[in-house]
């Protein structure tokens, strides 16, 4: 089994962490900026935070046979912080960078008139940069943000196929179906879905354009929550090919869209004619 986890904060885990992920066959991953759990005061906190992800990390990685990408942003959570927005003029740089495959997370917390200008400044460099973009559903009044985040795709002009919602569930995935937009969901205890209500939602609206991360961080997460996804869709009677298309080809297909997912060690586990010319295979 191949497994390509499109949205966890390995900043957070453990080299234990690799080395479980690896056997169960996590190949890649993509790794959006996010929320630390408290404040950053300045923007040089977000470009040390940035130079990590897009350095060290992979570098780490690598140590485990893993492919680290990661995702750039002002992330929800601080876009409304006015101490953070010389992040905006700084994020540029960034985005051009060889390892970030999208502009993310973008998006709500608390829906603010600051978070509508960082989400729409923020998909627009997106569209400056030629890169897709990752758009966090807020965790409070969801329906309303997935709606109001749609809405600003919209406004602004990004191919929805260069758009993935992520953290829909049940109520949201509605609004999403349909708009040409990729839908992720977040294996996630208590506070996001478990694989049984992941498997129920692809039975009933199938596998295309379908992501599922485990968006484990430093909280009460799971970094093999996209294995044990993968048993409960063989379980449930899904196809082996069924359980790639979602696990792996799905996230090869939205990120590669960056021209910059470099597989380069995942050869044997990956289709070259499935993704196109999108992704690089290194040299």
């Amino acid at each position: 089994m191949r497994i390509f986890d499109p949205h966890i904060h390995m900043t957070s885990r453990t080299t234990d962490d690799y080395i479980a992920m690896r056997a169960a066959g996590i190949r890649a991953v993509v790794e959006p900026a996010f929320w630390l759990g408290q404040p950053r005061t300045g923007v040089s906190s977000f470009t040390d935070y940035f130079d990590s992800l897009t350095s060290w990390e992979p570098y780490r990685a690598a140590q485990f046979d893993v492919s680290h990408h990661c995702a750039l942003a002002l992330n929800p959570k601080e876009a409304g912080d006015p101490r953070c927005a010389e992040v905006l003029d700084v994020l540029p740089r960034y985005l051009a960078k060889e390892q970030v495959v999208a502009v993310g997370e973008v998006g709500y917390d608390s829906m603010t008139p600051r978070e509508d200008e960082a989400l729409a400044t923020q998909l627009t460099m997106a569209i400056e940069q030629q890169l897709p973009a990752l758009v966090h559903t807020p965790h409070r009044d969801k329906q309303t943000g997935t709606r109001r985040s749609l809405d600003v795709v919209r406004e602004c002009g990004i191919p929805p196929d260069m758009v993935l919602m992520d953290h829909l569930n049940e109520l949201t995935v509605v609004d999403v179906v349909g708009t040409g937009c990729w839908m992720g969901f977040s294996i996630y205890p208590d506070t996001k879905l478990d694989c049984r209500r992941m498997v129920q939602i692809l039975a009933e609206y199938g596998t295309e354009r379908m992501l599922v991360n485990s968006a484990a961080d430093w909280g009460c997460s799971d970094p093999l929550a996209t294995c044990r996804t993968a048993e409960a869709m063989l379980a449930a009677g899904f196809t082996a090919g069924q359980v790639d298309q979602v696990l792996w080809h799905n996230p090869v297909d939205f990120y590669g869209q960056s021209g910059r997912l470099d597989l380069v060690g995942t050869e044997h586990f990956a289709r070259g004619e499935h993704a196109g010319n999108s992704v690089r295979r290194g040299g």
